[in-house]
C-alpha cells in the first residue's frame, strides 16, 4: 500500500481537466467525494458507515470497524459550445487513492491523495476584416494542477456523536500561455506563467446518530473548511518565437511573480434517514463566501470576478438484502442522486467589467456496489450527466458524461490473539 501511494503521485500529474473554466486561478475544484457518494449526488456528510470511506467529514472515521483500501479511476467526457462552434475533449485519471483503519472502538483514521484542482485548456481565438479573413489568432494553453495529501481522524467522546478533524497539504504546478500571431508578421509573441502552489488547510466534522423508530435512523452531519490561504510563487516569461520552426527568439521579458488565493469559510450541512446496510436518503447544504484572488499570478484575469458559492446535493442508496446467501443481486447497492451548484465563478465575456454571468452546475448520477467476495469488498460503478455554463453572453456551455470506477477493499487488522 505504502508503495503503491508514492507511485500514484506519477498518475496524479497527467492531465486530468479538458474545461475551458479550468483557466481561471488554480484550475477547477476536483470532486472530493468517493465514487459511492458522488453517485448520490455529492451527499454524504451526514454518513458514518463502518466498511466505507468519508472524505468530506473526518468525524464518519469514529465510525469505522474494517480497514478499508480505496482507490477510483475517473474518465471525463465533454461536449464544449458557444454560439458558433462545437468541441468534443475526454480525459481519464487516477481520482483517488486512501486508507483508513480504526483506531479502537472509539477511533478511526484516514489517510489519502487525491487531486485538489486541475487545470486543462486550449483556446483559440481569432479576429476578422471586412471579408472575413484571419488578421490576427491567439491561442490560450493551459497544463497542472494541485494535489491534496491528507490525514483525518474521528472520535467517538459519546454514543452516538462524533467529532473529527482533518489536516490538508496542498502542493502542484501550473502553466499557463498566450501566443498571439498577427497576420503578415514573421514571429509570435508568447506570454508564459509558471507557478509553484503550496499550502495547508484545515478542516473539521462532526456527526450525530439518532433513532426515529427500530427501523429508521435520523443523521445529521457538519463539514467545516477553516479560512486559509494558498500560496503561488513563479515566473513569467515574454517570447519572440518562429512557429514554422517552434524555436525560442529573444526571452523580451523575465520577472518573478507571486500571487495568493485566499478561501474563506465553507459549510457544509447534511441531514439523512436510513437503516444500516439497507437504505438511506439525504441532503447537503453547502455554502461559502467569495474566494479572493492578489498577486501578479492572480491579477491578469480581467474577465472573471467571483461570488458566494453554493450548492444543494439530494441523494440515497437501497441495498435489498446486503447478507443475503441466495441471490447475488440482492446484495447489490443500487445509487442515484441530483445536485445544484452555484460555482461562484463570474465571466465577462467582453472584458468591460460590467456584464458578468454566473457559472453554474447541474448534474443527475447514479450507480451500482458490486460485491466482490464473502467479505464487504466493493466495486463501485458510478455515471453523471450534467451542464455547466451558457451559450448566452459569449460563454462556453459544457454538457458532461463522467464515468467512475472504484475499488474498496474491506478486511480485519489487528485482530487480538486469542488462546483457546
Amino acid at each position: 500500500v505504502v508503495i503503491t501511494l508514492f507511485v500514484s503521485i506519477v498518475g496524479f500529474s497527467q492531465k486530468n481537466n479538458t474545461s475551458a473554466y479550468s483557466f481561471f486561478g488554480i484550475g477547477d475544484k476536483n470532486n472530493e467525494s468517493t465514487v459511492e457518494q458522488l453517485s448520490m449526488g455529492g451527499v454524504g456528510v451526514s454518513l458514518n458507515e463502518s466498511y466505507r470511506l468519508n472524505f468530506i467529514n473526518p468525524a464518519a472515521n469514529a465510525s469505522l470497524r474494517f480497514t478499508t483500501y480505496a482507490m477510483a479511476l475517473e474518465n471525463l467526457n465533454s461536449t464544449a459550445k458557444d454560439s458558433n462552434d462545437k468541441q468534443r475533449a475526454s480525459a481519464t485519471y487516477l481520482s483517488y487513492l486512501a486508507i483508513g483503519f480504526p483506531l479502537g472502538e472509539k477511533g478511526g483514521m484516514t489517510l489519502g491523495l487525491l487531486p485538489n484542482s486541475s487545470v486543462g485548456y486550449s483556446l483559440v481565438s481569432n479576429e476578422y476584416d471586412a471579408a472575413n479573413n484571419i488578421t490576427e489568432a491567439t491561442q490560450y494553453i493551459g497544463d497542472g494542477g494541485t494535489n491534496k495529501v491528507f490525514l483525518s481522524v474521528g472520535y467517538k467522546p459519546f454514543k452516538n456523536f462524533s467529532i473529527g478533524l482533518q489536516g490538508n497539504y496542498i502542493f502542484g504546478k501550473i502553466e499557463n500561455s498566450i501566443v498571439n500571431q498577427v497576420k503578415g508578421a514573421s514571429l509570435a509573441t508568447k506570454y508564459q506563467t509558471t507557478s509553484n502552489i503550496e499550502g495547508l488547510t484545515l478542516n473539521g466534522g462532526f456527526h450525530y446518530k439518532g433513532k426515529v423508530n427500530d427501523k429508521m435512523d435520523f443523521l445529521l452531519g457538519g463539514n467545516f473548511e477553516f479560512n486559509n490561504e494558498i500560496e503561488a510563487t513563479g515566473n513569467e516569461y515574454l517570447y519572440s518565437i518562429d512557429l514554422s520552426s517552434g524555436i525560442q527568439k529573444d526571452i523580451n521579458y523575465e520577472e518573478e511573480v507571486n500571487g495568493i488565493l485566499r478561501s474563506p469559510l465553507k459549510s457544509t450541512l447534511g441531514l439523512g434517514l436510513g437503516k444500516d446496510n439497507k437504505w438511506y436518503a439525504g441532503v447537503d447544504y453547502s455554502f461559502q463566501n467569495a474566494l479572493e484572488l492578489s498577486g501578479g499570478v492572480f491579477n491578469n484575469y480581467s474577465k472573471i470576478d467571483y461570488d458566494n458559492y453554493s450548492k444543494i446535493a439530494v441523494g440515497g442508496f437501497y441495498t435489498p438484502k446486503f447478507n443475503s446467501i441466495t441471490s447475488y443481486w440482492d446484495r447489490v447497492t443500487y445509487r442515484a442522486g441530483v445536485k445544484f451548484e452555484n460555482t461562484g465563478l463570474l465571466v465577462d465575456a467582453s472584458g468591460n467589467g460590467t456584464d458578468f454571468t454566473a457559472i453554474d452546475d447541474f448534474g443527475i448520477s447514479f450507480g451500482v456496489g458490486l460485491p466482490m467476495s464473502k467479505q464487504l469488498s466493493n466495486l463501485n460503478i458510478g455515471f453523471e450527466i450534467g451542464k455547466r455554463g451558457q451559450t448566452a453572453n459569449g460563454l462556453v456551455q459544457e454538457n458532461y458524461v463522467n464515468f467512475r470506477l472504484g475499488l474498496s477493499l474491506n478486511d480485519k487488522w489487528f485482530k487480538k490473539l486469542e488462546i483457546f
